[in-house]
């Protein structure tokens, strides 16, 4: 029964996570209630099956329609709907699976093997680690930026700035809410994602109905799936990819706070380097962001990496890893257990499960994920472009809607999407400002708290001998900032 429950949950978190709007933090909060009455093993394998799959089923719209199904499969809307639109879908779906599986499976025996010593690690960071981290998530997109650095630097203030509304964390003032109640605790995050990206998508699909109308193409269908299968050549090449943005995912994963989306970032710019250092330019090779392989390969192994290893530092010490992995607590309250160090002293056989559980759902991921591709991505290739809109259209609002029951959310998905339909023409990077509005919140508190507890001095972030770790985080975002600057110059100095 606790394997039946565990692909039970895998399968509803994959179909879950295919939908638009309905994130992993939701359908997690949906089956807790119906764990209530479930022996305790049967009802977390439950929890993890869904909490390890609705990552991975967030790549199917994304690479499918370009509307990620989660926020950790936006940046994997890029490079993996340039693949699809040139009839390489299956090659896309079937990277972004492998990928999951092989990030989970490599973070499910981190957790297994070293969950007590990583737990430490976690322990180390405080207000002013945090601030570092997020200075050096936010340089992570120098690196995507080239030739484009203004246009970048304008989206992350963007972001930066629209995470600013609501009440201060430090005075507790409300900022920038205009006297509308709806927006005293901030824009609302997962209306805002529907609308970047799917309300956003949504136009530009109605553009290319248009454009055909325009020159009286015939309206055609989305191109094929085509094969699943990858090539051996082509794993190869990802082997490399899969094995830093399991590496970046697990080291995110267990920090407190950290979340999925700057581990993705952190392993989409590292995949971009390795690229544009062993690729770029060659014959038979796409410009980054157009239906390069490792483009999906990179945030795909990283936000299944960051799954298991956020469990690291709740379980061995009751602090949560992210906002899905805190949902745990309450799962395991509701059948009288306390995560951290007496869980495994007072529920051994409940702690082991659960770590078990997430190797066993990895391995299990795979045939499951192709059983749902097959079903869902058929279906969603097989409409017309134009009933396709009405679809999208539907998914994009219910979700948004969904979150919180408040029209409210729907006109902020309406206006995001005009605003990322306008940048994206303007060409202005969207990936700086989600950047942006996820981190500017914990830069705020972080740098507000650091500054009380040191009393103003700002010398604490690059203080080696009590905080090592945010110097040397520190040290890592000034080179990404000032290498690139490096480089350019040099050939010019040359010629």
């Amino acid at each position: 029964m606790v394997l039946f429950m565990l692909v039970t949950g895998l399968f509803a978190g994959m179909i879950v996570g295919s939908i638009p709007g309905i994130n992993d933090n939701i359908a997690f909060a949906v089956f807790i209630p119906f764990s209530f009455a479930m022996p305790p093993d049967q009802a977390l394998a439950l929890m993890v099956g869904v909490y390890c799959a609705a990552a991975t089923g967030g790549a199917i719209p994304a690479i499918v329609i370009k509307v990620p199904g989660t926020a950790s499969s936006l940046l994997t809307a890029e490079d993996g709907n340039a693949m699809a639109r040139k009839g390489m879908a299956g090659r896309a779906l079937s990277i972004a699976i492998t990928s999951s599986v092989i990030g989970g499976i490599i973070s499910s025996i981190v957790l297994l093997f070293f969950a007590p010593s990583l737990a430490s690690v976690a322990l180390r960071f405080g207000y002013v680690e945090n601030f570092a981290l997020a200075i050096l998530g936010l340089s992570s997109v120098v690196g995507l930026l080239r030739g484009n650095v203004i246009k970048g630097a304008i989206a992350a203030i963007i972001g930066l700035t629209v995470a600013t509304i609501g009440f201060s964390p430090v005075t507790g003032f409300p900022r920038y809410t205009f006297g509308n109640i709806n927006m005293i605790e901030g824009i609302p995050f997962v209306p805002l994602l529907v609308g970047l990206f799917g309300v956003a998508a949504l136009l530009d699909l109605m553009v290319d109905i248009f454009r055909d109308r325009k020159d009286n193409k015939p309206l055609s269908k989305l191109p094929e799936i085509g094969s699943l299968l990858l090539p051996r050549a082509l794993m190869r090449r990802l082997w490399p990819v899969w094995l830093s943005g399991a590496a970046i995912g697990n080291v995110i994963g267990m920090l407190p706070g950290a979340g999925m989306l700057m581990a993705i970032f952190l392993a989409y710019d590292n995949a971009a380097r390795r690229f544009r250092r062993l690729y770029a330019g060659k014959p038979g090779e796409e410009a980054w962001g157009e239906g390069v392989p490792e483009g999906v390969a990179a945030p795909e192994s990283a936000n299944n990496a960051v799954t298991a290893s956020s469990m690291v530092p709740l379980l061995s010490l009751g602090i949560p890893g992210n906002s899905t992995s805190a949902l745990f607590i309450g799962a395991l309250a509701l059948h009288g257990m306390v995560p951290g160090p007496l869980l495994f002293s007072q529920h051994g056989n409940i702690a082991w499960m659960i770590i078990v559980a997430f190797l066993v759902a990895n391995l299990l991921m795979w045939p499951v994920a192709f059983l749902v591709i097959r079903s869902v991505s058929k279906s969603i290739f097989s409409i017309p472009k134009e009933v396709l809109v009405g679809v999208i259209a539907m998914l994009c609002f219910i979700g948004a809607y969904s979150d919180g029951a408040n029209t409210f959310n729907m006109w902020v998905a309406l206006v995001a999407g005009l605003v990322a339909f306008v940048m994206r023409m303007t060409k202005i990077p969207l990936g700086p400002a989600i950047l942006g509005l996820v981190l500017g919140p914990q830069l705020e508190s972080s740098l507000n708290n650091s500054l009380l507890i040191s009393r103003g001095d700002w010398l604490v972030f690059i203080d080696v001998i009590n905080h090592p770790i945010s110097a040397g985080m520190i040290f890592v975002s000034a080179l990404l900032w000032i290498v690139p600057v490096v480089l350019n110059f040099l050939p010019k100095k040359a010629a």
